[in-house]
C-alpha cells in the first residue's frame, strides 16, 4: 500500500569516488521499491556518523555496495511491501539501515523501524538509532551496569558518547568521561557526567587513579593508544567495551592484567550484525530506552543540521571533532537547517 502516488526519482548524496568531503555530491536516483518485509520511508533527516566518513574515504571494511551513504534516518512511512501491515503507512518512524540514508526515500526492513519517541521531534529522531543501538547492544543487552558503579566514557561529547553518558546517569551509574575542550566539558557536565577529563591536557588514567576511581565499565572509541591505560584503570571484574579504533586497530595486551583483574574485553560493530540480532536490539530499545526519552531522562543532542547540498560541510565538522552531539542532514526542505555551533 502507498500513502499517495510517489515520484520515480529522488535526490540522494553519494561519494563519487573515495576521498575527502569534496567527493560528496547530490545526484538523482530511482526511488526504491519496498520488498518483502520492507517499508518505504520518506526521509526527514539522516544522521551523520564516522562510519559514513570511513565509507566515503574508502576505508570502511565490508561497507555496503550502495554508494548512497547513511546508516540512520527519521521520516514517514509512505508504502509497505508484502508481509508488512498497511497500518504503518503515515506513521513517523526512525530507522536503522545498512546504507542508503542520505536520500529522500529509503526502503527499510520493517523490523528495523521504531516509532519516534513522544516528545522527540521528527528532525532530531534522525540521529537516534545508530547511537542508541550501538550503546544499548554493547552496554545493556549483555547485562546493565550496576547502579552506583563508575563508567568511563571516552569521547563523551560525541553522538555516541553523549547518549552513553545520559543512559548511564538514568540508570544510576556514575560517569567519568574524556573530552577535547572546555566547551565540551561543560556540555557533558550538563548531561550528568561527574568527572570530566580534558584529554588534551590531562591523562585519564592518572586522573582516575589519583581519585581512586575504578570503573566497572569503559566504553572506548579510541582503540590502540588507550588499550593499556583502559585496562589499568578498570576495577576487578570490569569490562572494556571497544566500539571504535580512531587511534589504530593494533596493540599489544598484557594478558596477566586480564587474568589477575578478572577483566573482560569485548568489541562489536553494528552494521554487519545479522538482521535477527538487530531485530532484538531495536525491540529492546523501544521497550526499555524509549520511555527514558519520553519522560525527559534522556534528550536528543543535535549539534547542527545541514541540507543535502552541504553534506561536505557536515562531514568536515565531524572529521574535525568540532561537534557536540549529533550532526544531521535534512532531506525534508520544510525542516530548517541549524548553524554549526563552533566549539
Amino acid at each position: 500500500m502507498t500513502e499517495k502516488p510517489l515520484p520515480t526519482q529522488m535526490r540522494a548524496v553519494v561519494a563519487s569516488r573515495p576521498g575527502g568531503p569534496a567527493v560528496l555530491s547530490v545526484t538523482r536516483r530511482a526511488v526504491p521499491q519496498p520488498g518483502d518485509g520492507e517499508a518505504l520511508v520518506r526521509v526527514a533527516a539522516a544522521g551523520v556518523n564516522r562510519a559514513d566518513l570511513m565509507q566515503r574515504a574508502g576505508t570502511y571494511p565490508a561497507a555496503a555496495a550502495d554508494p548512497i551513504l547513511g546508516l540512520e534516518v527519521s521520516g514517514v512511512v509512505v508504502a509497505t511491501g508484502t508481509g508488512v501491515s498497511d497500518d504503518l503507512v503515515g506513521r513517523e518512524v526512525c530507522a536503522l539501515l545498512p546504507g542508503g540514508g542520505y536520500a529522500e526515500y529509503v526502503a527499510v526492513r520493517a523490523a528495523h523501524l521504531a516509532p519516534v519517541p513522544a516528545g522527540v521531534s521528527l528532525r532530531d529522531a534522525g540521529g537516534l538509532m545508530e547511537a542508541a543501538a550501538t550503546v544499548w547492544s554493547n552496554l545493556y543487552l549483555p547485562g546493565p551496569p550496576e547502579p552506583g558503579s563508575w563508567m568511563l566514557v571516552h569521547g563523551g561529547a560525541s553522538g555516541i558518547g553523549s547518549l552513553a553518558v545520559q543512559l548511564a546517569v538514568a540508570h544510576g551509574v556514575r560517569v567519568a568521561t574524556t573530552v577535547g575542550s572546555p566547551e565540551k566539558g561543560l556540555f557533558v557536565e550538563k548531561l550528568g557526567a561527574e568527572l570530566v577529563i580534558d584529554h588534551r591536557r590531562q591523562d585519564f588514567a592518572d586522573e582516575l587513579l589519583d581519585r581512586d576511581i575504578r570503573p566497572a565499565t569503559v566504553l572506548d572509541i579510541v582503540g590502540a593508544d588507550y588499550l593499556e591505560r583502559n585496562l589499568q584503570v578498570l576495577g576487578r571484574g570490569g569490562r572494556l567495551v571497544i566500539i571504535g579504533h580512531q587511534s589504530g586497530s593494533s596493540a599489544q595486551i598484557d594478558l596477566t592484567r586480564l587474568l589477575l583483574g578478572n577483566l573482560t574485553v569485548s568489541g562489536s560493530g553494528l552494521r554487519m550484525r545479522p538482521d535477527h540480532e538487530k531485530d532484538r536490539i531495536i525491540d529492546d530499545l523501544v521497550r526499555n530506552a524509549w520511555p527514558l526519552y519520553e519522560r525527559g531522562a534522556v534528550v536528543p543532542t543535535t549539534h547542527a543540521a545541514f541540507p543535502f547540498e552541504q553534506a561536505a560541510e557536515a562531514h568536515l565538522l565531524l572529521e574535525r571533532s568540532h561537534h557536540r552531539g549529533k550532526v544531521l542532514l535534512l532531506a525534508d526542505p520544510d525542516l530548517s537547517p541549524t548553524p554549526d555551533r563552533q566549539t
